[in-house]
């Protein structure tokens, strides 16, 4: 996801305009979720944005959640390298939750293991040992 653009300093039209607008939009939205998580209201915004409603899983305490900030050191852009930094020092107060890491072990037969697995040795027998861990973060 492109960050903040200020359509005046960018000269942007048509097309272009429009997704920069877009991409504003969106991460006015996040900002709105990252206060309402923040301040730990009961409602959080998720269906204001697409991108905020597909991240939802993500900042609903389930996962892990990283976000980096990319700064200009050029004097021409300290405006929106504060407005990014405002942004990033919202997400920072916020505190999702503690992430969980849930291990879901599947028993399956040796031969089912070895054909999805595709693990035969020469002599025709299978090399698996019939367990499948499925590790969700």
């Amino acid at each position: 996801l492109a960050g903040s653009e200020r359509l005046d300093r960018s000269n942007a039209e048509g097309q272009h305009a429009k997704e920069t607008m877009a991409i504003n939009k969106s991460l006015s939205s996040l900002a709105d979720v990252f206060t309402a998580i923040g301040q730990k209201q009961s409602h959080v915004p998720f269906r204001h944005s697409k991108l905020t409603y597909l991240l939802q899983p993500s900042l609903s305490g389930d996962g892990k959640t990283l976000m980096v900030v990319n700064i200009s050191p050029t004097e021409a852009s300290v405006q929106e390298s504060l407005c990014s930094l405002r942004f990033a020092s919202k997400v920072n107060k916020c505190e999702l939750g503690k992430a969980k890491r849930t291990v879901e072990e599947v028993k399956t037969t040796k031969s089912a293991a070895s054909s999805k697995r595709g693990n035969v040795n020469s002599s025709g027998k299978s090399n698996s040992t019939g367990n499948i861990r499925n590790v969700k973060r």
